[in-house]
């Protein structure tokens, strides 16, 4: 069986496709942390001018803007085409549903949101999990019906 999953099908049976995905699923998160914080510059420079137009109510974003940011940056990546972000196709990985039907914007949120949620709660369970449960599934994997396969 390809290890190549189509990201618009369910979940493949072969062992292969879930093998080191835990360990690239910590460095696609550095990554992509990465690219959030570089891509939190331009949107605070954004988000100044607009606090100028708005009589200085967009101040009122900037302790949220990480969270927007990442937000959006997850949403739009993970809930793309690709099923993965920048970071998670560096590293061979992808996220699908194990119903077989593709990611979308609002799950990939809703993943993104349990993952801090949760990590908030249990942060050494968080990767625990993944140890000792099928296809190394970590708990916001379980509660919104996803998994993390590999790509190559």
């Amino acid at each position: 069986m390809s290890l190549n999953p189509n990201p618009l099908y369910a979940a493949p049976e072969d062992w292969r496709a879930y093998s080191g995905t835990l360990s690239r699923r910590v460095f696609a998160f550095i990554l992509d942390y990465i690219i959030v914080l570089l891509l939190c510059i331009p949107a605070a420079v954004v988000l100044f001018f607009l606090s100028i137009l708005t009589l200085g109510l967009g101040f009122l974003l900037y302790p949220a803007l990480f969270v927007l940011v990442a937000g959006l940056y997850f949403g739009f990546t993970v809930g793309g085409p690709s099923q993965a972000s920048p970071g998670m196709r560096a590293m061979g990985i992808a996220i699908v549903r194990v119903d077989g039907r593709p990611m979308d914007f609002l799950l990939a949120i809703a993943h993104l949101a349990l993952f801090w949620i949760l990590n908030s709660l249990l942060t050494p369970l968080i990767l625990l999990a993944g140890l000792f449960t099928e296809r190394s599934r970590l708990i916001h994997d379980l509660l919104v019906g996803t998994v993390t396969v590999r790509t190559d």
